[in-house]
């Protein structure tokens, strides 16, 4: 525990930082129960440190939004929703959970918002039964009779269940940069529904609306899902509610990916999903740069059955995660948070375009967001599990992931996936994008695939690069960081 020991030695010196100081204070008392917890979570930031951080899923929060998920909030019980609680005692959460959705209508300009979500998928169920429920059972218990769903008979609610698991919803498909939550055939979404997907075209790697009418138009799903967590390029929501409408669909809008650069005023008009969608779903980690957790904001046509995710879907809600989550809506309602929702797709532009002009395959061409799909195998004959693992070794973290047709599989993958949100949170611009493009360039044009021992045949997973271009790289990642330490008011 040699390094936490020197932690404690750092404790010891004066440190005015208020966010600091309760920082140090949690790992004294974590420590004092389980030393490796407190030794893991400083290893965790020592590792963040020494690390480019390109997922475009993560992103660093500020130490406000981590300190209002550590402390006695955790201990309440609090289902159902504001003023309407299955718990006494629920005053404070109240007030916690109102503020939290007060700070997102204005952020987003949203009708409604329902702030419980534990997370991007647990938003999207709760979604898509809050639909059903609202647009299909409902509707079949009216036909049936004046009771309501719980005082029908068996008989008459089986009825009502067989129409309730049979009905269609269409997301883009993985391999197009869709979610496993958007109808994938392993996913529960596509479990309870008839499961539809539509690709991206072929050649361009971009979604072609007409292509998506003329298949709408087919098979007229019930809920027609927009959004992506591997796609590069805005989407039009105006175009999308057309298409929706024409068959009486419900659109629904997963901005996980996206929700910061709509909340930082980059997307706007019909690039805003808010507007336009009937439901939008999002994280509220990612580009938002808030805590792990989920979000629903939606018209007030499906204001009442959102808001009973729980007992719907949802268990408990989670008071101080709502918490961290008014703190970060109320930290992005800002113009300092405009303007770095802004950077962060100038960044994603810069680091595309420097990547491009080494020759590199880049899906669509470029970027109008925060990330980017890299073709590793068509641009170096590497599997995205071999890119993945080599660009760690030179301490630069990215994610592999399936393209479109992808002849290595789900699992080694032929792309990566790029993205800029927690490189621009550090305050990198567009000429370390460019320095970077130069190292992910080097280090993999010049690796090979790894021999099996086993098979002496080459590894879809491990590659090799000579030693010295390795050390070489990994110094440039070590120089640039030096210059944007993460956390820097702590000492440590």
């Amino acid at each position: 525990m040699d390094n936490l020991k020197k932690y404690f030695e750092k404790v010891k010196e004066e440190n005015r930082d208020s966010e600091a100081i309760a920082f140090y204070a949690a790992i004294d008392s974590i420590a004092k129960v389980y030393p490796q917890i407190a030794e893991d979570i400083l290893k965790e930031l020592d590792d963040q440190r020494s690390n480019l951080k390109l997922i475009a899923s993560e992103n660093y929060t500020s130490l406000a939004v981590q300190l209002a998920m550590g402390n006695l909030l955790t201990d309440k019980y609090s289902e159902g929703y504001v003023h309407h609680r299955f718990y006494a005692g629920c005053e404070n959460v109240d007030n916690i959970e109102q503020l939290a959705i007060d700070e997102a209508k204005k952020l987003f300009n949203a009708e409604h918002v329902y702030v419980q979500p534990h997370s991007g998928a647990d938003a999207n169920i709760v979604a898509f039964w809050s639909i059903l429920v609202q647009k299909v059972q409902n509707k079949e218990v009216e036909k049936l009779s004046k009771k309501t769903a719980m005082e029908l008979t068996d008989e008459e609610y089986e009825k009502v269940r067989q129409l309730l698991v049979n009905q269609k919803i269409m997301g883009m498909s993985l391999n197009s940069g869709g979610h496993l939550t958007h109808g994938y055939r392993l996913n529960i979404s596509s479990k309870f529904m008839r499961s539809y997907s539509y690709d991206v075209d072929s050649k361009t790697h971009l979604l072609d609306y007409k292509a998506l009418e003329k298949q709408v138009k087919e098979v007229k799903p019930l809920i027609l899902l927009a959004g992506y967590s591997a796609y590069s390029r805005k989407l039009n929501f105006a175009i999308l509610k057309e298409i929706a409408n024409s068959v009486g669909a419900v659109l629904v809008v997963d901005m996980a990916h996206f929700a910061g650069l709509v909340a930082g005023k980059v997307f706007t008009n019909e690039f805003d999903p808010v507007p336009f969608a009937d439901i939008v779903t999002s994280t509220t980690h990612k580009t938002l740069r808030g805590p792990r957790g989920g979000l629903i904001l939606c018209k007030e046509e499906f204001k009442e059955t959102i808001d009973k995710g729980c007992p719907l879907v949802l268990g408990g809600p989670m008071p101080h995660v709502m918490a961290a989550k008014a703190i970060a809506f109320k930290e992005a309602n800002t113009l300092d948070f405009q303007n770095y929702s802004s950077q962060i797709v100038k960044n994603a532009k810069a680091l595309a375009e420097a990547l491009m002009k080494k020759g590199i395959k880049i899906l669509t061409d470029g970027t109008e967001n925060h990330l980017i799909m890299m073709d590793v195998y068509s641009s170096f004959k590497l599997t995205g599990r071999q890119a993945e693992s080599l660009l760690r070794d030179v301490h630069i973290t990215v994610n592999r992931n399936s393209i479109l047709a992808d002849v290595n599989g789900p699992w080694y993958t032929s792309g990566i996936r790029l993205g800029t949100p927690a490189l621009t949170t550090l305050g990198m611009k567009e000429g370390e994008m460019k320095q970077i493009a130069e190292v992910i360039y080097d280090t993999l044009k010049n690796a090979k695939p790894a021999i099996n021992p086993k098979t002496n045949k080459p590894s879809k997973a491990k590659a090799d690069v000579d030693t010295a271009i390795l050390v070489e790289n990994q110094n440039e990642i070590k120089n640039i960081l030096s210059n944007f330490q993460l956390y820097s008011q702590l000492n440590i």
